[in-house]
């Protein structure tokens, strides 16, 4: 009876154990929080208004043709109403309404439940005389929003970018109304040249802002295009000899700089700067790329006709070759001894073994042709070494 009693014990345990391993096997994936997919995302005022009236517009689309298209028009309208401004369809735009939208769907809901006087009163009493659902809504009534060019409480003109900046706070009730300039303009409505730009082209209307040479300074800028208009030379250039003006010369840093690589490594003057790049495998030090600008070869190579030439690669081949052979005289060897006991079984291991030479050095002859190394041309070579 105690045995029956643990075993029923040890069964439940086992059980209590194993079956929320299971249930957490089989339960069906969490699914993202609606913060990650941006359902719950808070949008500034403005924002949130315009998501809403493109949602809102896009249903009006969709339902634009979607009753009494054709046939007697008049009696239609008569007897029907004027599907354009029905409760019918208001009610279907209402229905999908912010299903559409991917951030800030909770919003947009909000907006609709807060506001479904507003969105009515347009529909049926304002919309004819006032089609902009936008301005209507977010400018003047809710006051969230301003007309383009417009910012702040009051919605004040936007100072003028020249179009060359954004009116910080266009089209919304905040911002300050200055100009935030692009890239490489300045000055309060953008008409200047930023640090490390150039004026390149300018008319009454329009300037045109260059970026300056890599050789020049960011502290210091430039006159023009080109490293001659640099004020001031960056790291990696030197002033030419010549006076104020000359310009920018890059320094080959390869020449000048000791030890600028890493032994096994060979650099490269780049303009401002180097690079260091590792030399080929064959070679101890090197003064380029390639195992014919080796300083000494590297162990298992030998140096000839110019070329680190891998030794060890051909030592191997050798060796290969030699087993082959030895393989192929035991094979012989093994016919011959077959054949004193059965000349017709030493006739068709005579024959194999034929055919398994014959193909096997068909095959290494064709392998050894195609992985044959292409020569290169004495002038290239000489070329190659400066010569």
């Amino acid at each position: 009876m105690l045995k029956k009693l643990e075993y029923v014990f040890l069964l439940t345990t086992t059980a209590l154990l194993v079956l929320p391993l299971l249930e957490a096997q089989v339960a069906p994936p969490t699914p993202p929080s609606s913060e990650k997919n941006g359902k719950n995302t808070k949008l500034p005022p403005c924002k949130s208004c315009r998501v809403f009236v493109e949602s809102f517009e896009s249903g009006m689309r969709k339902t634009e043709r979607n009753k009494h298209d054709g046939g007697d028009a008049a009696w239609e309208e008569e007897r029907l109403g004027s599907y354009k401004t029905s409760e019918v369809r208001l009610v279907e735009i209402q229905e999908s309404l912010c299903n559409d939208v991917t951030r800030g769907t909770a919003q947009c809901h909000n907006l609709a439940e807060e506001n479904e006087q507003l969105i009515e009163d347009w529909w049926f009493k304002h919309q004819n005389e006032e089609p902009d659902f936008f301005k209507f809504l977010c400018i003047d009534k809710l006051a969230v929003c301003c007309p383009d060019l417009h910012f702040g409480p009051n919605c004040d003109p936007c100072s003028d970018c020249h179009g060359n900046g954004q009116c910080k706070g266009n089209g919304t009730r905040k911002g300050n109304g200055k100009c935030l300039c692009d890239t490489g303009y300045a000055g309060e409505g953008c008409t200047e040249c930023a640090m490390q730009f150039y004026e390149a082209f300018r008319d009454e209307e329009k300037i045109l802002c260059s970026p300056c040479h890599a050789a020049c300074a960011n502290s210091t800028g430039c006159r023009g295009p080109g490293s001659r208009n640099c004020n001031s030379c960056a790291k990696g250039w030197a002033p030419v000899s010549g006076g104020e003006g000359s310009g920018c010369m890059d320094i080959n840093e390869c020449l000048e700089v000791r030890n600028a690589c890493e032994r096994n490594q060979f650099c490269v003057n780049n303009e401002g700067s180097f690079s260091c790049i590792e030399c080929d495998r064959s070679c101890s030090g090197c003064t380029g790329d390639g195992p014919d600008l080796c300083n000494t070869c590297a162990e298992g190579y030998e140096l000839r006709d110019g070329l680190c030439t891998d030794t060890a690669g051909e030592k191997r081949d050798q060796y290969v070759t030699m087993t082959r052979y030895l393989t192929y005289l035991g094979l012989c060897i093994a016919t011959c001894v077959i054949f004193q006991s059965s000349t017709w079984i030493a006739s068709l291991v005579g024959l194999a073994v034929a055919l398994y030479i014959s193909v096997s050095e068909y095959w290494l002859a064709g392998s050894t042709s195609k992985g044959t190394s292409p020569t290169i041309p004495d002038h290239l070579l000489n070329e190659l070494r400066g010569k």
